[in-house]
């Protein structure tokens, strides 16, 4: 199939290159061409608009930052066209979006493509740079039954589990409910290693005990070299994302009723790390707000 990636950046770069090897024709357009080059190199095809890359492919797969930026990629592709009787390119390929936005951004985009007479689906993720390229994600999909059936094979490509959650704005919420406990786990565990370590308590003995019981989570392991050792550099999932996501699923909650008070602390701790000057490093920098380093370290 012809396929566009839009956003090229940790995952979209090896998602792209992943449907390259399944044999999918691939155009791609990022706002940083420079980082567009290993990319045409291995084979895919560079665009210099929006809109040329949407004329020329079946579906727009976009992986960027927010919901903001999403809503300008579809205006840079037509999205006010249908409206001037002029045909639009959103038409005649669908909408693809797998970046982490708010379910009630996710809708009204939806809506707006619709109107169009597009097809948009939403389609997050959970997993980081390796299952991207090794076509492992977990992919959580809000669309109409029809839109899911269509365009399953494709994101299967991309992702070992699929789930179809429900209409648009499901899977973004999904989603948030996910990236919320990426945050509240690794700040507890933070906190939790940092009284250990104050204590002179064995890490060795305290991972241990952590295994063995019914608190345990993978991703304790995944980040308990980085809290030692306080390198955070080469993140699979930058803090600047994670407050990103934080703040959307703290206003999510609030809109749906709950109390939004743990995840509020959670994302406070969080834009202190960003503060600290940690926003490109990895969110295992929670660490050092939550255990900051002391005099004699």
């Amino acid at each position: 199939m012809k396929i566009g990636v839009i956003g090229t950046g940790l995952m979209g770069s090896p998602m792209a290159l992943r449907l390259l090897s399944a044999g999918h024709r691939v155009w791609v357009y990022n706002r940083s061409p420079e980082r567009l080059k290993p990319l045409e190199l291995a084979g895919v095809t560079v665009c210099p608009s929006p809109r040329t890359l949407a004329e020329a492919v079946e579906a727009v797969i976009l992986m960027v930052t927010n919901g903001d930026a999403v809503r300008s990629l579809l205006d840079d592709m037509g999205l006010q066209d249908y409206e001037a009787s002029r045909p639009s390119p959103l038409s005649t390929c669908a909408i693809i979006q797998m970046g982490t936005i708010g379910p009630a951004e996710s809708q009204a985009l939806g809506q707006s493509v619709a109107e169009v007479a597009g097809t948009y689906l939403e389609a997050p993720v959970l997993g980081s740079i390796p299952e991207a390229k090794n076509g492992k994600l977990i992919i959580m999909v809000g669309a109409e039954t029809e839109a899911y059936q269509r365009w399953q094979p494709l994101l299967a490509c991309l992702g070992s589990t699929i789930y179809h959650v429900g209409p648009v704005g499901s899977a973004a919420t999904l989603k948030l409910a996910m990236n919320q406990l990426i945050g509240s786990l690794t700040a507890a565990f933070a906190q939790s290693l940092g009284l250990v370590q104050a204590a002179g308590i064995d890490v060795d003995t305290f991972m241990a005990v952590v295994r063995q019981s019914a608190l345990y989570a993978p991703t304790f392991d995944k980040k308990l070299h980085r809290m030692q050792t306080r390198q955070f550099a080469d993140p699979n999932f930058p803090t600047k994302h994670l407050l990103k996501d934080m703040s959307l699923f703290v206003a999510a909650a609030e809109a749906a009723g709950l109390q939004a008070l743990p995840a509020e602390s959670v994302r406070q701790l969080v834009d202190q790390a960003v503060e600290a000057g940690f926003a490109d490093d990895d969110y295992a920098a929670l660490f050092n707000i939550v255990s900051p380093l002391s005099d004699s370290d």
